[in-house]
């Protein structure tokens, strides 16, 4: 399997509370704590991640 690419996330802040998500793979859209690189990632489905997304920008 192909290694996930981590962006940080546009709406992190600058404080050192970061999220950084990988949408390189079809399908799938892994997240992190930036700060923990070599800790855990959760995966989503990737339709899951886009309806959570789009609930969360129409606040």
């Amino acid at each position: 399997m192909p290694a996930f690419e981590f962006a940080k996330s546009s709406y992190s802040s600058g404080n050192g509370e970061c999220v950084e998500v990988a949408t390189n793979l079809d399908g799938v859209v892994a997240v992190r704590d930036s700060k923990l690189s070599e800790g855990p990632v959760v995966r989503f489905p990737a339709s899951a991640w886009t309806a959570f997304v789009r609930r969360t920008i129409a606040r």
